[in-house]
């Protein structure tokens, strides 16, 4: 049994199987997931996981070499544009229409669904190398 990190077997498998450029997203409880790509489904009830403990979960076992977010988040969701800025600090940040975004879940390994009712609480996390 792990002691530390993800113990969602799910979440711990994608990022185990990872490569460089491989794509992850975490998502609000809205946000649609394109056939295809595995969902991992976290939400239990409204707000429960929310966003950011999941994002802050995923990003303490992952080398993020950048973030794609949705340009809407800035006008729409400013608590969670800021979380993101002081999360991740340095961390090259790619914006992208809502549109663009959720075409982009298409290349994803898995799309991670919590339980956040906040619009554009979303993001798709690029996996860097830790050497």
């Amino acid at each position: 049994m792990k002691k530390q990190g993800i113990l969602n077997s799910h979440i711990a498998k994608v990022l185990a199987d990872f490569g460089h450029t491989d794509l992850i997203v975490i998502g609000d409880v809205g946000l649609p997931i394109p056939d295809g790509v595995q969902k991992i489904d976290l939400a239990l009830t409204p707000g429960f996981p929310s966003y950011e403990v999941t994002v802050s979960a995923v990003a303490d076992d992952m080398v993020i070499e950048k973030i794609i977010l949705a340009e809407e988040i800035k006008a729409m969701n400013e608590p969670v544009h800021q979380y993101m800025k002081e999360k991740f600090g340095d961390t090259p940040v790619e914006y992208i229409s809502h549109e663009e975004f959720k075409t982009k879940t298409k290349q994803a390994k898995a799309v991670i669904r919590t339980g956040e009712i906040t619009p554009y609480a979303n993001c798709i996390l690029q996996a860097g190398v830790f050497f």
